[in-house]
């Protein structure tokens, strides 16, 4: 097959694999640089086409590859994009040790500040951080839902206050 008929051929059926590259990556610049890879690699392969076969087909095989392999590269590598304006990266296979003690002295703080709340506010705020929801709340202590809402907010305002940040 001529070079510039593959070239009509690629050319007639490439707006087909747009839409299957932001689908794939959920992500239009990640879709365009797919897009942009696929027609690269299938004019780069040309010879390898197999004339009067189903050139869509052997586009998204193409551009599926590359997505997967993409995919696979980022994987091993375990580096998170922190999106932030500066990109910093954050490596996985650095490891943060953590300090028992001082989290048990972090909870300990964090439990006689919730001692220290006035009951109006302590009981709602305890319910609702043993997971009840905000209407289980309000049925159990016969309260309204808008009154059960404020003083579990005002009990995270107070208790703010209260936890010294380090």
């Amino acid at each position: 097959m001529a070079t510039t008929e593959f070239n009509d051929m690629l050319l007639n059926n490439a707006g087909f694999l747009r839409p299957f590259a932001v689908n794939l990556t959920k992500d239009t610049e990640a879709a365009n640089d797919l897009y942009q890879e696929t027609l690269y690699k299938a004019l780069a392969n040309h010879e390898k086409y197999n004339a009067g076969t189903n050139i869509k087909a052997w586009l998204f095989t193409i551009m599926r590859n590359i997505f997967i392999n993409n995919y696979r590269r980022k994987a091993k590598q375990k580096t998170i994009f922190d999106n932030t304006p500066e990109d910093y990266l954050i490596n996985l296979k650095q490891s943060a040790v953590s300090n028992a003690a001082e989290s048990s002295l972090r909870v300990k703080e964090i439990k006689a500040a919730i001692d220290h709340l006035p009951e109006i506010f302590k009981m709602p705020f305890l319910l609702y951080l043993d997971g009840y929801k905000y209407q289980e709340i309000s049925e159990y202590l016969q309260e309204p839902l808008g009154t059960i809402k404020s003083r579990i907010h005002f009990a995270r305002k107070l208790l703010k206050e209260q936890i010294s940040r380090f």
